[in-house]
């Protein structure tokens, strides 16, 4: 029985083992390269991709590449909606303290999606919809996010996904934005100066040790979100994240 339970246990990282590398890889890869990745054998590795194809969490291209499937989809999405979940008491709790939208973003597929919002009670409030894509260099949660990677990956994010300006104040170059990811890293924090929208200003911070890249932020007015406002919300924000990074690693 307990012969049977380890190796059940070694398939099962095995099959993890494999679709992070397809993962890491892109989300697409030959048989061989994923064999120069692991010790696993080729049979082995073969016999899982297999099992993974007929079960629709990997799927083989007519290139003969293998790439993540359709099923990973609808695991993925309810993985990201328990962690918004976790998150919403730090959330509420910034919007208590600083009477600002809070915001909860990862990255997905090279882009911003944010996945938790507890808005402002002000009128005058930033909304964000829960889902929304966005780019990574004009945003307060995507530069808290870019910060977390070298900067060859910033590169190939950025190359992909581009540098559109939706304000004259958004970052146009990509020697700009490894300038201010070098000085987000000395500091912890990101900022949003209206380079998403004219008259908003957001505080971002990425939550430490998370399983994929996360960001916590908090945005609002110009005329409310200033330097006073900074002050405060930097060692708040931090503990924050610190909160949700111990729920996200709590064995």
């Amino acid at each position: 029985m307990a012969a049977k339970a380890s190796g059940g246990v070694q398939s099962v990282e095995r099959v993890f083992e494999l679709l992070e590398l397809i993962t890491n890889a892109g989300g697409n890869v030959t048989l061989s390269e994923l064999s120069s990745s692991t010790d696993l054998p080729l049979p082995t590795i073969h016999r899982l991709l297999r099992t993974l194809v007929s079960l629709g969490y990997i799927r083989q291209l007519p290139s003969r590449r293998y790439a993540l499937g359709p099923r990973l989809i609808r695991l993925g999405e309810g993985a990201t909606k328990q962690l918004g979940a976790l998150a919403q008491p730090q959330l509420k709790s910034l919007v208590d303290q600083l009477g600002e939208t809070a915001n909860m973003a990862v990255l997905d597929d090279d882009m911003v999606i944010y996945i938790a919002q507890v808005p402002s009670p002000h009128s005058m409030r930033m909304f964000t919809e829960v889902g929304r894509r966005a780019h990574t260099h004009d945003t307060g949660v995507g530069k808290a996010l870019l910060a977390q990677l070298d900067d060859d990956a910033v590169r190939g994010i950025i190359a992909r996904q581009g540098m559109p300006r939706p304000t004259n104040k958004s970052i146009g170059t990509i020697d700009e934005l490894l300038a201010d990811l070098k000085l987000i890293r000395e500091r912890g924090y990101s900022i949003d100066e209206e380079e998403q929208e004219l008259g908003v200003r957001c505080f971002a911070m990425a939550v430490p040790n998370s399983p994929t890249p996360t960001a916590i932020s908090v945005s609002g007015p110009v005329q409310r979100v200033d330097l006073a406002f900074s002050e405060r919300a930097i060692p708040v924000l931090r503990q924050a994240a610190q909160v949700i990074s111990a729920e996200l690693n709590r064995n």
